[in-house]
């Protein structure tokens, strides 16, 4: 926990390489601080098919889905350091965004815990 899954266009991956692309959403991920270094999962899923307006531009989009308990504040501003990183790398992309949602502690669970 947390789990960062980057949805893109499979164009992405040959502007820049996937690995490249995950360390950048760990290392800013990681810098917030509001996260354990070792706890922090990014994933890539690429898409050859799939429409964004009716048309075929490139795109990103980060779902990061994070354990309850962090505030608006600390959620938005890792939301926009996440996407100022990717802008930073994909100037030329014109669709780039995230949106953080919350895991139930209540709920979660994983082979540790049982």
């Amino acid at each position: 926990m947390p789990h960062f899954i980057i949805d893109c266009s499979e164009e992405i991956i040959k502007l820049k390489s996937p690995q490249e692309i995950i360390q950048n959403v760990y290392n800013t991920a990681e810098s917030t601080g509001l996260f354990l270094p070792e706890e922090i999962k990014v994933r890539i899923n690429q898409f050859q098919y799939y429409t964004t307006g009716n048309s075929k531009d490139n795109f990103i989009h980060v779902f990061g889905n994070i354990m309850e308990g962090r505030n608006t504040e600390q959620k938005a501003g890792l939301s926009k350091r996440i996407v100022t990183e990717l802008k930073g790398m994909f100037p030329e992309v014109p669709i780039i965004s995230i949106n953080i949602r919350d895991f139930e502690r209540a709920t979660y669970c994983n082979k540790t815990m049982i």
